[in-house]
């Protein structure tokens, strides 16, 4: 009975052990969040190594909807089903005003991903269709699975949730080609995503903005590449007003820059 005891004892600090390596909780990113008075949680996942680094572990576990992120996933579908078949391939702009000169005119993958522009892929949504949308959500396993809502509003409105650990795991598999979808698409969404390019370094992201729900949501997720390794990171945020939004990539740049990412 001891001798199982302390076997059992013996795994339990080996597990924990292990877990703190992986995630590496780090409060010195507390103030970056706190002087902003912002409630988020940033994870930040360290390719060669395979640890992370996580502020705030209750957060970065919990789903949430997944907004604009989606659309990594939902340009992959696309391409794949060939409801487009190219990410320069162009929709035209059904005349509608949508508040913002840049989303007022045709569009294609490319353009539209940096845009964040949503009637885009709303149309692609409904091209691919509710049915193999969803076996596709399922083949991926993407974040809680359940579309609920409208084909062309789902991850805005509706049930879809993940969360910040599942961005990074699911990106992961993005970068090293591991997703059900063929090499090229996952290799043409890859591109579509870069942000910022330097000597350096460059960023693969997309940001997201729940703001059709009570309680919104900001998201900024996506990954850096520099010339020895790879860091995939994830961070949501409330959104109280409307200027939270800019605090998205501010937080994350700061953090990259702190830990000697980018500079």
């Amino acid at each position: 009975m001891k001798k199982t005891l302390l076997l059992t004892l013996i795994i339990l600090i080996y597990i924990s052990t292990i877990n703190a390596q992986n995630e590496n909780l780090t409060e010195k990113w507390s103030s970056v969040f706190n002087t902003k008075n912002i409630n988020g949680t940033f994870i930040l996942f360290d390719i060669s190594s395979g640890k992370s680094k996580v502020y705030n572990t209750a957060r970065c576990d919990s789903a949430y909807m997944p907004a604009s992120t989606f659309k990594i996933l939902n340009s992959l579908i696309s391409l794949e089903t060939n409801a487009i078949n190219s990410v320069d391939d162009t929709i035209k702009w059904n005349g509608v005003d949508y508040g913002w000169d840049k989303w007022n005119k045709n569009q294609t993958m490319r353009t539209a991903m940096p845009l964040s522009c949503v009637w885009f892929y709303q149309e692609l949504a409904r091209r691919v269709g509710i049915i193999d949308m969803q076996k596709w959500i399922d083949s991926v396993g993407y974040g809680n699975t359940k579309m609920g809502g409208q084909i062309d509003n789902f991850w805005l409105e509706g049930d879809l949730r993940i969360s910040a650990k599942e961005q990074v795991e699911f990106i992961e598999r993005l970068i090293k080609n591991e997703l059900p979808f063929s090499v090229k698409n996952q290799e043409l969404v890859k591109e579509i995503m870069v942000t910022d390019s330097t000597e350096n370094y460059v960023l693969h992201s997309k940001t997201g903005w729940a703001l059709r729900i009570e309680n919104q949501i900001g998201w900024f997720v996506g990954y850096v590449e520099t010339k020895d390794n790879t860091w995939i990171f994830a961070l949501n945020l409330d959104i109280k007003t409307k200027e939270d939004s800019k605090w998205r990539k501010q937080i994350t740049y700061e953090i990259l820059k702190e830990e000697g990412i980018i500079n």
